[in-house]
C-alpha cells in the first residue's frame, strides 16, 4: 500500500467519527524518510494532512525495545508470592521447563509483531458499506496516542481504563493504550445495568471510561456521583448530547495526547514487568458479585502465544488468519482470543456490526470470509436453527439433498473421525450440497470452528458434523487467561475439550470410582488473583499455586479432558445423593428438541425436578425472546399430533399432546438414569424462554441458576407442597382395595404436574421401572 493510500484509508476510518470526531488523529502521520531510516522494513503510515505523530522529535514514534531491555524485563528468582490481590502488586510466576519462553510485557510483545507484520491489515471495520483497513504500524501509532491522551486525563498507576462500548477499533487502541500508559484495561458488558457498571467502575477504580453511545453515557452520569476515582469519560461512537465537564469526544482525547512527551511515556513502557497487572476481566456473577479477575502481562503475552498455538492458529508468515470480532470483549475468551493473539501472530481483525447476535454476524461472515472462528454454544445454536428453517422451507428435492449429504457426511465424520481419504459418496456430498452450504454460512475459507464458555450439546455438535465442520472445544477460565485445554485438528476427540496446552500443568483431586475429580490447573494462565477480595482468592489457589477450577471432570488415557459439572451447582437431596445436573438436562434436551432450557431442581429436596423452556424466535430488533415457536419445535409439535405454532398455545392451553410426549421424553431420560434418584418426577414448562435481559442468562449465554431459583421460587415451591387428603381407589384392574400400594405421576392438564394417581393391587402393581416410588404397607 501506497503512502497516499494509507492516508486515505486512516482517513476514512476517522471520518466515521462524529462531528468533532478526532481531527488530532487526522493529524497522525510519520515521516517517510524517518520511517525508512528507523525500520526500513516498515512502509509509511500516514494521514491525510501528512502532519507528525506528535510535537516531540519523530524518533520516539517507533522507538522499540531492545532485546537488553527485555532482557532486564525478566523477573529475577522473586520473594513474590504466587497471588496477590492488590492492582500494584507482583507475582511469581508459575513456569514450566516444557515452555519456559522468556516472560514479556504486552510492549514487547507488539514490538516484535510491529517488526515483522508493520505492514499486514491488523484491522477490518466498514465504513459505509466499504471495507477498510489499518495496518500493525498505524495500530501502533493510535495505541501511543491513546495511551499519551490516559496520562494527560490523569491515569494513575495500576488504576483502569474500563470500557462500556461494543468491539470496534477503538477498543482495541484503548486497551493497548491503557496498558502502554501503565494502567488496567477493565471491559464492561454493554448490557449491564447502571448499577452494574458503578460496581465494577468502583471496583476497578476507573480514572477514565470509554463509551460509544449516548445511552452508554448516560448509565454512566447516573452513577458518576458515585465513582470518586473517574477523572473523565471519552465518547467516540456518537456525539454527546451537549457539551458537558469532562466529557470528551475522541477528538479532543487525542488531541490531548499531544501535550505529553513521548520519552514520558516511554519510561512509563520502559518501567514495566511481565509480573504486574495490566487487564481485570470481571466475572459473570453467576454465583454471587462479580469478582474481578486479575491478569498480568505475562498471562496475556504467554497465552496469546501458546494457547493459540495449541489451537493451530497461524503466524500472519506462513497464512495470515482472518477472524470475526463480535462476541463481549469483557469476557476472555474473545479478549484472548480477538485482541492478544491477533497482535501474537498479525491475524486481520474484522468488526462486526453491533446488531450481531441479532441477524447480521451472518452478513459479515459471507464477507470477511474468516479462517478461524469462535462461537459460544448458543451462537452454534442459533446457525443451526437457522438453516432448519431454511431447510424447512425449500423444496422436497433441495430438503432431500442436504438431509441425504448430512446423513452420509455424519456417518463418516463418527466412524472414521482422523481419516483424510474420504470415501466417493462422501467427497460427492460435500462438492454438490455441503460446500455450498458452508460457503452461505461464510466458512468457505474457515479451517478452526472454537466454543467454549458452556457445554455444548451432542445435538449440535452431530449437526455440525453433518456439515462437515468440526467444532473444536476449549477449556479454561477468566482465571486461566482463556484457553488451558483446547482441541484442534490435530488434537480432536468428540465430546472432549481437547489436551492441555503444553507448558500447563492438570490434576483430578478427590477422584471418584470413574475417575471423575476436581479439574486443579497449574502454569503461565493461572490468574494473579482476585482485586480486593483476599478470602476468595485463598480459596481458589492453594499453597502450591494450583488452581481449584470447582469443576469436576475427567482424563482419558491419551490426555483428552471430558467436563462432567460443576461442584458448586452439583445437588444434593435430602436423602444425601450427589446429582450432577448437567447430564441431566442435557439428556433432556437431547430428547426433547422441542426444550430450550433445562434447569434441575432438587438441592436439599425428596426427589429432583426441573424446570423447561420451549424453542421461539428471537425478536431481531431486541434478540429478545418472542412467543413464536422455532420451526424445530414447530415440527416437534405437528409429529406429536398438536396444531400449536406459539409458546402461549402450549404452555396457557396446556396442549395435551406437547405435554404428554415430553412426559414420555422425561421417563425415556428417567429409564437411562443411573439410578432412582436420578429421576426427573415433577416438571414446568415456564411462559418465556431464558434471555439475558430476563436475568436467567449470563452475557455469554450461561445459566445463572441462583436468579432462576430465586425468578421462580413459586413454580419450584409447588413441585415440593405436601399432597394432602389423598383418596386412595380402589385398584382400577380388578377393583381390589389392598393397602400395600404403589403410583405413578401420569401427566394430565395441570400445568404444574399434579399427580394422577393410578391405583394398582399387589398383583397389578406397576413394575419397578414404571413406578417413579412405591408406597409402603400401612396396614
Amino acid at each position: 500500500m501506497t503512502l497516499g493510500e494509507q492516508e486515505k484509508v486512516i482517513g476514512r476510518f476517522l471520518n466515521r467519527l462524529p462531528p468533532g470526531g478526532p481531527k488530532c488523529v487526522r493529524k497522525l502521520s510519520l515521516n517517510l524518510r524517518y520511517q525508512q531510516e528507523v525500520r526500513p522494513n516498515v512502509k509509511s503510515s500516514s494521514l491525510t494532512d501528512g502532519q507528525t505523530l506528535s510535537k516531540e522529535p519523530p524518533s520516539h514514534a517507533l522507538k522499540l525495545s531492545t532485546p537488553e531491555k527485555m532482557k532486564d524485563a525478566q523477573l529475577n528468582p522473586p520473594e513474590e508470592a504466587l497471588w496477590t490481590t492488590r492492582a500494584d502488586g507482583r507475582v511469581r510466576l508459575r513456569i514450566d521447563p516444557i515452555c519456559s519462553q522468556t516472560p514479556r510485557t504486552v510492549h514487547q510483545m507488539f514490538s516484535m509483531a510491529l517488526d515483522k507484520y508493520g505492514d499486514l491489515s491488523a484491522m477490518g471495520f466498514k465504513q459505509q458499506g466499504t471495507w477498510e483497513h489499518i495496518s500493525y504500524t498505524q495500530y501502533y501509532l493510535l495505541a501511543r496516542k491513546a495511551a499519551k491522551g490516559f496520562l494527560k486525563l490523569g491515569l494513575e498507576r495500576a488504576h483502569s481504563v474500563a470500557v462500556l462500548a461494543f468491539n470496534s477499533p477503538e477498543w482495541f487502541f484503548s486497551a493497548v493504550g491503557a496498558v502502554f500508559a501503565g494502567g488496567i484495561i477493565t471491559g464492561i458488558y454493554t448490557t449491564s445495568s447502571p448499577e452494574a457498571c458503578q460496581y465494577i467502575a468502583y471496583d476497578c477504580r476507573a480514572n477514565i471510561i470509554m463509551v460509544d453511545t449516548q445511552k452508554q453515557l448516560e448509565k454512566i452520569l447516573k452513577i458518576w456521583k458515585n465513582l470518586p476515582h473517574l477523572k473523565a469519560v471519552v465518547i467516540y461512537g456518537e456525539p454527546p448530547p451537549t457539551q458537558m465537564p469532562s466529557v470528551y469526544t475522541m477528538e479532543e482525547f487525542m488531541e490531548l495526547g499531544n501535550e505529553v512527551p513521548e520519552e514520558a511515556l516511554d519510561t512509563i513502557i520502559n518501567a514495566q514487568k511481565p509480573n504486574q497487572c495490566c487487564a481485570l476481566v470481571y466475572t459473570s456473577g453467576t454465583t454471587g458479585k462479580p469478582k474481578g479477575v486479575m491478569l498480568s502481562q505475562d498471562n496475556i503475552t504467554w497465552t496469546a502465544r501458546y494457547g493459540s498455538q495449541a489451537g493451530d492458529i497461524q503466524p500472519a508468515e506462513i497464512q495470515q488468519e482472518v477472524v470475526v470480532s463480535y462476541l463481549p470483549l469483557s469476557h476472555i475468551a474473545a479478549q484472548i482470543y480477538d485482541l492478544w493473539t491477533g497482535i501474537q501472530w498479525g491475524a486481520q481483525v474484522c468488526f462486526a456490526e453491533p446488531d450481531a447476535l441479532k441477524g447480521s454476524l451472518v452478513n459479515t461472515l459471507r464477507e470477511v470470509e474468516p479462517t478461524s472462528h469462535m462461537g459460544v454454544p448458543r451462537v452454534w445454536e442459533k446457525i443451526m436453527e437457522r438453516i432448519q428453517e431454511v431447510a424447512a422451507q425449500s423444496g422436497f428435492i433441495r430438503r432431500k439433498m442436504l438431509l441425504w449429504a448430512m446423513s452420509v457426511t455424519l456417518e463418516q465424520n463418527l466412524t472414521c473421525p482422523s481419516s483424510d481419504l474420504k470415501p466417493f459418496t462422501t467427497r460427492l456430498a460435500d462438492y454438490l450440497v455441503l460446500a455450498k452450504v458452508r460457503q452461505a454460512l461464510g466458512f468457505a475459507k474457515c479451517q478452526k470452528n472454537f466454543y467454549g464458555a458452556a457445554p455444548m450439546t451432542a445435538e449440535t455438535q452431530h449437526f455440525f458434523l453433518g456439515l462437515n465442520i468440526r467444532l473444536y472445544a476449549g477449556y479454561g477460565l477468566s482465571e486461566t487467561s482463556g484457553p488451558h485445554f483446547i482441541s484442534s485438528p490435530y488434537n480432536y476427540r468428540l465430546y472432549s475439550s481437547g489436551k492441555v496446552v503444553p507448558g500447563c500443568r492438570v490434576k483430578l483431586v478427590n477422584e471418584d470410582a470413574e475417575g471423575i475429580g476436581e479439574i486443579c490447573l497449574w502454569g503461565r494462565t493461572i490468574f494473579m488473583g482476585y482485586l480486593n477480595m483476599e478470602d476468595k482468592t485463598c480459596e481458589a489457589i492453594d499453597s502450591e499455586g494450583w488452581l481449584h477450577t470447582g469443576d469436576t471432570g475427567r482424563l482419558d488415557a491419551d490426555g483428552f479432558l471430558y467436563i462432567t459439572g460443576r461442584l458448586k451447582e452439583l445437588i444434593i437431596t435430602a436423602g444425601g445423593e450427589n446429582v450432577p445436573p448437567v447430564p441431566i438436562e442435557e439428556a433432556v434436551k437431547t430428547e426433547l428438541p422441542i426444550i430450550s432450557n433445562a434447569m434441575l431442581i432438587g438441592d436439599q429436596r425428596k426427589f429432583l425436578s426441573m424446570l423447561l423452556t420451549l424453542k421461539c424466535t428471537l425478536d431481531p430488533d431486541t434478540f429478545e425472546p418472542t412467543d413464536n415457536l422455532t420451526e424445530q419445535a414447530v415440527e416437534f409439535c405437528q409429529r406429536v399430533g398438536s396444531k400449536a405454532t406459539m409458546v402461549s398455545e402450549v404452555v396457557g392451553k396446556k396442549d395435551e399432546a406437547v405435554y404428554q410426549a415430553i412426559e414420555e421424553g422425561i421417563q425415556r431420560v428417567n429409564m437411562n438414569a443411573a439410578a432412582r434418584p436420578y429421576h426427573i418426577q415433577k416438571w414446568a414448562i415456564l411462559e418465556r424462554d431464558f434471555s439475558i435481559s430476563g436475568g436467567e442468562l449470563g452475557p455469554t449465554m450461561k445459566l445463572k441458576r441462583l436468579v432462576v431459583l430465586e425468578k421462580y421460587k413459586d413454580v419450584i415451591d409447588s413441585f415440593y407442597q405436601e399432597q394432602k387428603d389423598v383418596t386412595y381407589t380402589p385398584c382400577k384392574m380388578c377393583s381390589a382395595s389392598n393397602l400395600t400400594l404403589c403410583f405413578r405421576f401420569k401427566y394430565g392438564r395441570n400445568f404444574l404436574n399434579e399427580a394422577f394417581w393410578n391405583i394398582n393391587c399387589t398383583e397389578h402393581r406397576l413394575t419397578e421401572d414404571q413406578a417413579l416410588y412405591q408406597v409402603p404397607d400401612i396396614s
